[in-house]
């Protein structure tokens, strides 16, 4: 497929990409690559100029758009949670969600653990845009949310790129759980938290320029390989920071 915002500045030219039911992927690559421009496309907020997106060998166009969206979960880099209670925001899941389906999708990544340290557990209000929680708590939340609403299709952007040390650990065992038996697409800026996915595209100016698992990219030392090892430097150097502060 291609796809351009202007049509003088192609984002895809002929672009080609075939993902297997249950199958994993993960995007990395600069700013501007294209990564956010083709979650755009698959979540159909845009469409290509030429060629196609199938889902199941048809033509997304020919679905409805209320079809897609029900069958795809979206978790962004900050989560959206609305004024309201704990239990409200993980059943906008799926609103016709018992309180034990709800409570049971929280424990299922672990979000239990600190909901139940909350001073009113599920009924406790989050605050606006749920600013009475962490950026890791509020990821948990999402996460259950997830589980709760069970799509087919789950993409996440960036969503680990900015949790908190204190519940990155669970956010890391939630994103797991989440992801499995279900197609998942990754928009990754800290490349360490995509080691066990399927496949890795590595994106340049709207191109493939590697691809495979992160065993084998880092096996050819290519342009992933030299993101990777940055990027692992840069987190020892805060570390050794952290420790001497």
């Amino acid at each position: 497929m291609s796809f351009a915002y202007k049509e003088s500045h192609p984002v895809f030219t002929g672009f080609n990409l075939e993902i297997a039911p249950g199958e994993s992927i993960a995007l990395v690559g600069e700013t501007g690559t294209g990564k956010t421009s083709l979650v755009n496309l698959i979540c159909r907020f845009y469409e290509p100029q030429k060629g196609q997106i199938e889902i199941d060998d048809i033509d997304y166009t020919k679905l409805p758009l209320k079809w897609i969206h029900s069958n795809l979960g979206y978790v962004q880099q900050v989560p959206h949670l609305f004024q309201g209670s704990v239990m409200e925001n993980i059943r906008y899941g799926r609103l016709d969600a018992s309180d034990e389906e709800v409570m049971e999708a929280a424990r299922v990544v672990r979000a239990d653990e600190f909901i139940q340290n909350l001073p009113d557990k599920y009924d406790y209000k989050v605050g606006e845009a749920g600013n009475l929680l962490s950026t890791g708590q509020k990821q948990l939340i999402a996460f259950a949310r997830v589980v709760l609403a069970d799509p087919a299709l789950l993409i996440l952007d960036e969503a680990t790129a900015s949790i908190d040390t204190e519940t990155e650990q669970l956010v890391q065992e939630a994103m797991h759980v989440v992801l499995s038996g279900r197609t998942g697409i990754i928009v990754a800026h800290r490349l360490s938290t995509i080691r066990q996915v399927d496949r890795i595209l590595l994106l340049h100016k709207g191109e493939i320029l590697e691809m495979g698992n992160h065993h084998d990219l880092m096996h050819q030392k290519g342009r992933y390989y030299q993101l990777y090892m940055n990027q692992f430097m840069q987190e020892v150097a805060e570390e050794e920071f952290q420790k001497e502060a």
